[in-house]
């Protein structure tokens, strides 16, 4: 697990808001209005790697991204599904790898085949983020507002994630803001990173009132009692959903991305093999949200985790009467707390508690919760044969 960190962006300069949030205050803005060039928003969705997290069911062929985790629809599809309408498929760009490409597209068909940006080798979500917005840049304008987003996302309820969406665009659309989505904490979550909020950004409304507020600081994977510290003192997930300009973002890369900065030039004339030679692979949120002065979280009050492990499906998923998270043909007897996911098969468990059970043609995996949350171990001990084709394909 990656150690502790706590970042500070340079203090902010001060916010000048343009004549049309004079009248009134954020939500009042009508969001087609502000937005300059005339364009709807659109949506970056990174969509790289296999989900080794995932293993045995994630394989290169079929990858985390197709995966029905949490119901019965793709993540991938899932993804594209909540932004809709506010965001059509037409709309919608998806940065991935030529590995899984195909596998994507035939997730997702209504999205256009143009609109799958494939990497020439993986550059880590920074640069994908500067692809996206060129790429945005280029079809819709400069201006144009869009949101970015991870594939691997659940949300409870997608009409609460637009009007936050909506939100977000208003204040992206008036000023330079890198926009957070927050999500308010449930638990003391030691693997996720968590937003401090500031001072407001708009002073009629306050932080009780859910209203967006400059970034303190930031802290990345904090220990259990430091978790519960920052929960009572009002920080809130980092949901990895952000909302920006295109301008504005390739800006601030070039500005404070030193990771990425050498190859933009290149990007804007379309050299990707060149962008790609130049830029070194950073995430979004250490090469710049950490760094810059201009981010904002704005509080989405939604149902919201990260699938990032079996053990995260328990949390996500439509639980039975005693807590079993399944999928599949599945029978439960005397069994609470499992998270159980047959594909292809039948499984039958009986007395069972806080395991996870996985089962594919050829193939069951059996762990606990606490195990499964790190499967480097497990994959490294195996021969090749388990570790890269289990069961069926």
């Amino acid at each position: 697990m990656s150690e502790t960190r706590v970042v500070s962006p340079t203090a902010p300069t001060s916010v000048t808001n343009d004549d049309a949030l004079a009248a009134g205050t954020l939500e009042e803005v009508d969001l087609e209005a502000m937005l300059g060039t005339g364009t709807a928003m659109w949506a970056v969705v990174f969509a790289g790697g296999i989900g080794t997290r995932f293993w045995p069911l994630s394989t290169p062929r079929r990858p985390k991204q197709v995966l029905a985790l949490v119901n019965e629809r793709p993540l991938i599809a899932d993804t594209v599904a909540r932004l809709a309408p506010l965001v059509p498929a037409e709309r919608v760009l998806v940065v991935t790898s030529a590995d899984i490409a195909d596998a994507l597209h035939e997730a997702i068909p209504e999205v256009p085949r143009s609109n799958l940006l494939i990497e020439p080798r993986p550059l880590g979500t920074a640069a994908a983020l500067a692809w996206g917005a060129q790429e945005v840049s280029r079809r819709a304008g400069p201006d144009t507002v869009f949101v970015a987003l991870h594939a691997d996302l659940a949300v409870g309820y997608p009409d609460v994630l637009r009007d936050t969406l909506r939100r977000a665009a208003a204040i992206a659309s008036a000023d330079n803001a890198l926009v957070a989505l927050g999500a308010r904490p449930t638990r003391a979550e030691t693997g996720f990173g968590y937003l401090q909020p500031g001072m407001p950004l708009d002073p009629l409304q306050s932080r009780a009132e859910g209203g967006a507020c400059r970034v303190e600081h930031f802290v990345e994977k904090p220990g259990a009692a430091l978790a519960d510290v920052l929960i009572e003192r009002g920080a809130l997930w980092n949901t990895g959903i952000f909302v920006w300009r295109a301008r504005v973002v390739l800006d601030e890369l070039d500005r404070h991305t030193a990771e990425v900065r050498h190859g933009l030039p290149q990007l804007a004339a379309g050299a990707m093999e060149q962008f790609a030679a130049r830029v070194s692979s950073v995430s979004i949120d250490r090469g710049l949200l950490e760094r810059s002065p201009n981010v904002v979280v704005l509080p989405a009050d939604m149902e919201w985790d990260d699938v990032g492990t079996w053990a995260s499906l328990r949390r996500v998923r439509e639980l039975d009467d005693t807590g079993n998270g399944v999928m599949g043909q599945v029978h439960c007897v005397d069994c609470s707390g499992n998270v159980i996911h047959a594909d292809g098969c039948c499984v039958v468990a009986y007395g069972i508690s806080g395991m996870i059970v996985v089962s594919i043609d050829g193939l069951t995996f059996v762990t606990t919760q606490d195990r499964a949350t790190e499967l480097g171990p497990l994959l490294n001990a195996l021969p090749g044969s388990l570790r890269f084709n289990p069961g069926r394909q």
